[in-house]
């Protein structure tokens, strides 16, 4: 049937908006009962965990005291405090009522790093934000970060978009479902903090004066490498992987023998993730101490890499902390350490825990052979153990000298 002039104009466009609406309505926009028993189940963990009283990661001889004092770094955190503040002033009262919390406020610990369908979380999502109030949670991170941390956080991002492109469901996947909270009133005096939560990627910033603790860190992703859609050609966490692998191969022989605590790597490793905030992990693997200087000096520069995603001055101070305690640190390795092999290492010292896991399969089912760790599927994580995530050590010495 021939058409006139006014159908063959809009035909097309008629035809883009039948197949935006086919679209959506192939997505996956209701809860099944298997996602609902999931999301039951992570709610769970989460209660189960908040249940105890935080002390921090621990080896099995206790906690080590007095390793966190209070003191000047020298580094201003003014940037920051300004950030965080206009933030809030953004905001409009329903949502500072979801947004701001207590110093003390159990929310800190209320984080994950799955997707935001099976794991709920308060705060407000940039995905929910007018521009003014994006633009001034960017300002936020942007201020809290080095330019390696925010662009970091940008392309961990930047997978979630992917993982919508692949599975199609907008309930669990998006680039911007990753929610910020605010705890305590910033200020050049009083304890304050900011968290960033979502999938694979959750950021506890907590200050105090001019120190900063950001732990617990999760950085990861999946795809790791984005090979089409609206980000195709970007990758993450590849200075993790290549440095790490590195390091390993740069041990002799007898030093990999004691860095490895299994030679095969048969699936997820990764220990200190969300809910392990009162973990038992004792050292394992190699020493710092019986490195030579040169070795020494190469696994100081493996966690710079992930201390390096704290603006320079910042990660400065972090460091030479880290570094006093460089001959009680340990290094420790699961997997083969082949150009191409999937593993995990550990990074453990009183005042630092870092993990990097290749991880099975979840959202590429249909790129990466599930039940195997792939390069494809990355899990970081940064702790402090003996007691100082989230600040937790210094917030308890502050609220000692003055009361609240």
């Amino acid at each position: 049937m021939s058409k006139n002039p006014l159908q063959r104009r809009f035909y097309p466009v008629v035809l883009l908006l039948l197949s935006l609406v086919c679209n959506d309505v192939s997505a996956q926009t209701e809860y099944s009962s298997g996602l609902l028993d999931t999301k039951r189940n992570f709610s769970q963990g989460l209660a189960k965990a908040l249940a105890q009283p935080f002390n921090g990661v621990v080896t099995s001889e206790g906690k080590q005291a007095g390793l966190f004092p209070v003191f000047s770094t020298g580094v201003s955190t003014e940037p920051l405090v300004d950030a965080a503040s206009a933030f809030l002033r953004s905001l409009s009262s329903i949502h500072l009522a979801k947004v701001q919390f207590a110093i003390d406020d159990p929310e800190w610990r209320n984080w994950s790093n799955v997707d935001v369908g099976i794991f709920p979380r308060y705060g407000l999502s940039l995905e929910e934000m007018s521009d003014p109030q994006k633009a001034a949670a960017w300002q936020l991170i942007t201020s809290s970060l080095s330019v390696k941390g925010v662009e970091n956080v940008r392309n961990i991002m930047k997978t979630e978009q992917r993982l919508l492109e692949i599975n199609n469901e907008p309930i669990r996947y998006g680039e911007e479902k990753y929610y910020i909270t605010l705890m305590g009133i910033p200020g050049a005096e009083e304890p304050w903090g900011w968290q960033l939560d979502g999938h694979h990627l959750v950021i506890n910033f907590f200050v105090l004066g001019d120190q900063v603790v950001m732990t617990p860190a999760f950085w990861g992703g999946e795809p790791v490498s984005i090979e089409a859609g609206r980000y195709a050609g970007s990758t993450i966490m590849q200075e993790e992987q290549s440095f790490g692998l590195a390091f390993m191969q740069n041990l002799s022989g007898q030093q990999r023998q004691q860095a490895t605590l299994d030679s095969q790597k048969l699936g997820n490793n990764q220990l200190a993730a969300a809910n392990q905030d009162n973990l038992v992990l004792d050292y394992a693997g190699i020493k710092a101490s019986d490195l030579s200087s040169v070795q020494r000096l190469d696994l100081l520069t493996l966690i710079e890499v992930y201390i390096g995603n704290m603006t320079n001055a910042h990660a400065e101070v972090t460091l030479e902390q880290i570094a006093s305690h460089l001959d009680d640190t340990y290094f420790s390795w699961i997997g083969d350490a082949a150009v191409d092999s999937v593993f995990y290492y550990r990074i453990h010292s009183p005042v630092i825990l870092i993990e990097f896991d290749h991880q099975n399969p979840v959202g590429t089912p249909v790129k990466n052979q599930a039940g195997r760790p792939s390069r494809d599927h990355i899990h970081t994580i940064v702790r402090t153990p003996n007691g100082n995530d989230y600040g937790k050590d210094l917030l308890a010495q502050h609220l000692s000298r003055h009361p609240h």
